[in-house]
C-alpha cells in the first residue's frame, strides 16, 4: 500500500476510518459470490465530503476504487478485483428524512433495506423492493445492482422506486440526478446510473418512493407431486391476467433442506411448492386468492393452504428467504446462479437443469421467482477440489446458455459483476459492447471505479483462469 496515500486517508478519515492490516482485509475479500480478491485498504466515510476526498485521493494516486454496502451481492460486484481501495458505506447509514405525506424518504446508502420499512410501518408505508437478503443488504447496494426480490412481479425492481440520487464521480465531482417529482425533465440519467454496478459513481444519498401497505394480503402455499404441474400453474395464473404480488417456487430437494433448518411447515414428500401472494383492497385480495387457489387445484396441487394470520405468513416467508442459508448447512460451498427465461419455458428449463446436474454429478436445488422467470439454481460442490470448482463453473455456464437459447438473459437481479462479464458476448454484439464502454468512459474515463466489472476485456475474453483456492474459501474464477 502506498504509504503517502495511506497517510492521507488516515488524515481525512481518522485512524479508525481506515483498515490496512492483512488480518482486517481478509474480511473484505468476499461477497456472497464464489469470487475472492483482497483490497489494499478499506475506508469508512461518514459524509459526502469525505467520499469526495477519498475519490480525489484515489484519482491522484491512480488507485482502483470499489464501493461496498453489506457485501451480500452474488456477482463479485463489491470485490476489489484489481486491488485498491474499498469504500464501505457501513457508517453512512442514516435515514435523513421521511416525508409521509408525499410518500418519499431520503436515505444514506448504508441504510439496511428492511430498516426503512420498519421505520415507516407505523405510517402505513414501506419500501417495496425486498431482496431475500433485505435484513442485511443496503439500499446503496440495491441501487448499484438494481436489485429485485420476491415481490418484483407486482412492485418492480429498485429502479422503479428511486426518484433522485446524489453521486460522486471518479473525478471527485458531485452530481444530483432526478428529483422528487415522478418524471424529471431531461435525459433519464437515473435509469442509466441505477444498475450501473458501481462503474459510474459512488452513491452518497438516495431519495426513494414509499409504497402504501396493502389493506389485505393473502399468502398461499400450493403443494405439488410434479414440478411440471407447479410450473404450468404459474403460466396459467399469468395467462388469466392475474398479477400476484409474489410467486415463488422451491423444488423438493430445496424444500427438505429448508424445512430441516427453518421448520416453516413445508411438506417433506413433495416435488415442489409454490408460495403465492396477492394483495390490495380486501375484496380484490379475497377474489384473486380464491381464483389462484382454483388454478392451483386445476393443475393438480394436492394441497392449497392459506396463511391464517401474520404469524403463519411470516413463517412461510422465513422459509423462502432463509433458503440459501439452509443449503449452506449441507455443502462446503454452493454456487447460486441467476438466469432469466420466459415463464412458458419453466418446465423445459428445470428439466435441462436436472440433466446438467446429472452430467457433472452435482446436486442442484432450485429456488426462483417463478412469476417473472428469474431462476436461482444452486449448485453444491466442494471448492477445495479444483476439478469440482471447474465443473461447477461449466455447469453454471451451460445453464445460462440454455436460458439464452430459450429467449432469456444471463442475469435478472444479481448483476454481471466479475462473475459474468465474460458471458456478455453471448447476448451482445461487439458494437453493442463498444457503445457500453463508451458510455462508461464518459463518467469513469480512467477506469479506476470498480474496474474489470460488467464488460469483458479483450484480453482473455471467454476464458476461465482458476487460481489456487484457499481451503476455507469459496473459490474464485477470473477472466
Amino acid at each position: 500500500m502506498n504509504s503517502r496515500l495511506l497517510h492521507d486517508l488516515k488524515k481525512l478519515l481518522g485512524r479508525d476510518g481506515v483498515l490496512h492490516k492483512p488480518e482486517d482485509l481478509m474480511l473484505y475479500e468476499y461477497d456472497g459470490s464464489v469470487e475472492v480478491a483482497r483490497p489494499n485498504c478499506v475506508v469508512f466515510p461518514r459524509t459526502t465530503e469525505e467520499v469526495m476526498g477519498i475519490v480525489r485521493l484515489a484519482s491522484r494516486h491512480q488507485m482502483p476504487l470499489v464501493g461496498r454496502g453489506a457485501g451480500t451481492g452474488l456477482s463479485g460486484g463489491a470485490i476489489a478485483r484489481q486491488g485498491g481501495i474499498i469504500t464501505s458505506f457501513a457508517r453512512m447509514n442514516r435515514i435523513l428524512e421521511i416525508d409521509a405525506e408525499n410518500q418519499r424518504a431520503r436515505v444514506q446508502p448504508g441504510v439496511v433495506n428492511s430498516d426503512l420499512s420498519v421505520a415507516t410501518e407505523h405510517l402505513g408505508l414501506h419500501f417495496a423492493p425486498d431482496p431475500s437478503s433485505q435484513k442485511a443488504c443496503t439500499i446503496g447496494g440495491n441501487v448499484s445492482e438494481n436489485s429485485g426480490g420476491p415481490h418484483t412481479l407486482a412492485y418492480g425492481v429498485t429502479t422503479n422506486h428511486v426518484l433522485a440520487l446524489e453521486v460522486v464521480l471518479p473525478t471527485g465531482e458531485l452530481l444530483h440526478l432526478g428529483n422528487s417529482a415522478l418524471d424529471a425533465p431531461g435525459y433519464d440519467l437515473m435509469g442509466l446510473f441505477v444498475g450501473s454496478e458501481g462503474t459510474f459513481c459512488l452513491v452518497t444519498e438516495i431519495t426513494v418512493k414509499l409504497t402504501r401497505l396493502p389493506e389485505a394480503t393473502k399468502t398461499l402455499l400450493a403443494v405439488y407431486d410434479s414440478v411440471d404441474d407447479a410450473t404450468e400453474t404459474v403460466v396459467e395464473i399469468t395467462a388469466r391476467g392475474i398479477t400476484p404480488a409474489a410467486c415463488e417456487m422451491l423444488d423438493g430437494w430445496t424444500i427438505r433442506a429448508v424445512e430441516d433448518y427453518v421448520h416453516a411447515g413445508f411438506p417433506l414428500d413433495c416435488a415442489a411448492i409454490l408460495l403465492i401472494e396477492v394483495d390490495g383492497l380486501r375484496e380484490a385480495a379475497e377474489y384473486e386468492g380464491a381464483e389462484v387457489a382454483d388454478v392451483c387445484r386445476l393443475h393438480r396441487a394436492r394441497e392449497v393452504r392459506v396463511a391464517r394470520d401474520a404469524r403463519e405468513r411470516d413463517l412461510l416467508w422465513k422459509g423462502r428467504k432463509n433458503a440459501f442459508g439452509a443449503v449452506g448447512r449441507l455443502s462446503p460451498t454452493y454456487y447460486t446462479q441467476d438466469g432469466v427465461i420466459p415463464r412458458t419455458k419453466l418446465p423445459a428449463t428445470l428439466r435441462r437443469i436436472g440433466e446438467i446436474g446429472q452430467k457433472y454429478g452435482f446436486a442442484i436445488g432450485n429456488i426462483f421467482h417463478a412469476g417473472d422467470g428469474n431462476l436461482h439454481p444452486i449448485i453444491l460442490f466442494d471448492a477445495r477440489d479444483q476439478q469440482q470448482f471447474r465443473n461447477a463453473v461449466a455447469a453454471s455456464d451451460e445453464i445460462i446458455q440454455f436460458c439464452i437459447e430459450v429467449g432469456g438473459s444471463i442475469t435478472g437481479e444479481h448483476g454481471v459483476g466479475m462473475e459474468k462479464d465474460r458471458l456478455m458476448p453471448l447476448l451482445f454484439s461487439e458494437a453493442d459492447l463498444d457503445l457500453m464502454r463508451r458510455v462508461r468512459d464518459v463518467f469513469n474515463p480512467a477506469g479506476l471505479l470498480n474496474p474489470a466489472k460488467v464488460l469483458p476485456t479483450p484480453k482473455g475474453c471467454g476464458e476461465i483462469h482458476v487460481r489456487p483456492v484457499p481451503a476455507t474459501a469459496s473459490g474464485p474464477f477470473s477472466v
